[in-house]
């Protein structure tokens, strides 16, 4: 088995569009206009291996667990710590400075999407 996706509801779908581009490196995969828009974000490989999909449905009927969050790894602190700096300079929420959080979770920060999603960035997870 293997994750291939985490499907996040949208207050303003364009405004989460942008941040993941901006903050994430990815890009528009796929994009559904049916009852409701369905985007696809990605990193470029074709096909995917992994996307976050974004749904404009819903949005104000559903509540966030306060540990929630799609985690990304990155290839520094450094850029760990770029992300984060740049995010706190933009007005977007740092829930989670920049720390090292030992050998199995490594170093890590977390910034919040326009609709108050979490996304971890780290370096050294064993995950990533």
């Amino acid at each position: 088995m293997k994750c291939t996706h985490i499907a996040i509801q949208t207050r303003d779908i364009e405004a989460s569009i942008r941040f993941y581009v901006e903050y994430c490196g990815m890009r528009v995969v796929h994009d559904r206009h049916e009852s409701f828009r369905v985007v696809w974000m990605g990193w470029g490989e074709d096909p995917p291996r992994f996307v976050i999909v974004l749904l404009d449905h819903d949005y104000e009927r559903n509540e966030q667990p306060p540990y929630q969050h799609i985690g990304i790894a990155v290839d520094s602190r450094a850029e760990v710590d770029a992300i984060c700096a740049r995010a706190k300079a933009a007005g977007l929420d740092v829930p989670w400075e920049p720390a090292d959080g030992g050998e199995v979770v490594g170093y890590f920060g977390a910034i919040r999407d326009p609709d108050w999603n979490m996304v971890e960035f780290s370096f050294g997870q064993r995950l990533g």
